[in-house]
């Protein structure tokens, strides 16, 4: 997820002994986790996980600031977003979706984010005929110790470098080589979540070899399920999930964190104005954090 934050799961289960085991963390609702009945029997030993609802990148800082902003200004930073990670795709592995998984994800992302098409195809010219630009990952710790990933397209490095330093500077950060270690890059599927009941979404998880299940919330609170998988396995648990009815609305590679931080309210309010001030930076793609969100 981009710019999104997974909290530690919270109920774990391995299926054949059915024997339920407490895993450390939290999440930022105050919903209980959910155990799952004993529904099969034969299944091969595996583990699988779903935890409560979490609040997943945009989502989470709205609630920690308490307000949205217009829809008009946020709905443009998603296109604008969209646009950056499509001309990251093109430049990867060419314009043509049909040979272009990553690219041909985003064009479904932007379809279910209602971006035009008109705009979908400018930007992919675009990317085409453009001069040539790097992508970077940046690794910041935050307030509070927070551990950050930043990852930005541009043309001019050394600018961007500048300005990442000003920008980090002000708001009490600093690079930080070694954050990257504290991530575990994965293959995340996401499908809406509202009509699926917690024991489908293990069947669901099974059946499409899938690792872990999570319960997620996106920009607009609604509910979703997170599938998890080796990053080598997405087509696979995309397809299967297709297969068995469900709309994908997302499937890509995301760099969940390993260990979750609290951060006191003050701690909380400078991560946020942190996070917010990057991700409006033309330059940044995506961010990811190992905060956990309370409340």
């Amino acid at each position: 997820m981009a710019g999104g934050v997974l909290p530690p799961l919270r109920a774990l289960r391995i299926l054949r002994t059915c024997t339920p085991v407490a895993a450390a963390g939290g999440s930022c609702l105050p919903r209980p986790a959910r155990v799952f009945p004993p529904v099969w029997r034969t299944c091969p030993v595996r583990t699988l996980q779903l935890s409560a609802a979490s609040c997943a990148g945009h989502n989470k800082w709205s609630k920690v600031k308490h307000i949205k902003g217009p829809k008009d200004e946020a709905r443009a930073k998603v296109f604008q977003k969209l646009s950056m990670m499509i001309k990251i795709a093109v430049k990867e592995g060419g314009s043509n979706p049909d040979l272009n998984l990553n690219l041909a994800q985003l064009l479904e992302q932007c379809r279910g984010k209602n971006m035009p098409r008109a705009s979908v195809d400018a930007v992919i010219k675009s990317a085409e005929k453009a001069k040539p630009a790097s992508q970077h990952m940046f690794e910041v710790r935050g307030p509070g110790g927070c551990l950050l990933l930043i990852e930005v397209l541009t043309d001019n490095l050394s600018r961007t470098q500048q300005d990442f330093k000003r920008l980090l500077t002000k708001n009490g950060a600093t690079l930080s080589d070694g954050a990257r270690h504290n991530f575990n890059r994965r293959g995340v599927v996401l499908v809406p979540g509202q009509d699926v009941t917690t024991e489908r979404a293990l069947e669901l998880a099974i059946e499409a070899g899938a690792e872990d299940v999570q319960e997620t919330e996106d920009e607009e609170e609604k509910l979703h399920l997170q599938f998890f998988c080796d990053v080598a396995e997405v087509r696979k648990v995309r397809g299967t999930l297709e297969e068995l009815g469900m709309q994908v609305t997302s499937a890509g590679v995301e760099f969940v964190p390993r260990t979750l931080l609290s951060l006191d309210q003050q701690q909380l309010g400078a991560a946020s104005t942190l996070i917010e001030a990057l991700s409006d930076s033309p330059d940044v793609v995506r961010v990811w954090d190992n905060i956990q969100a309370d409340g």
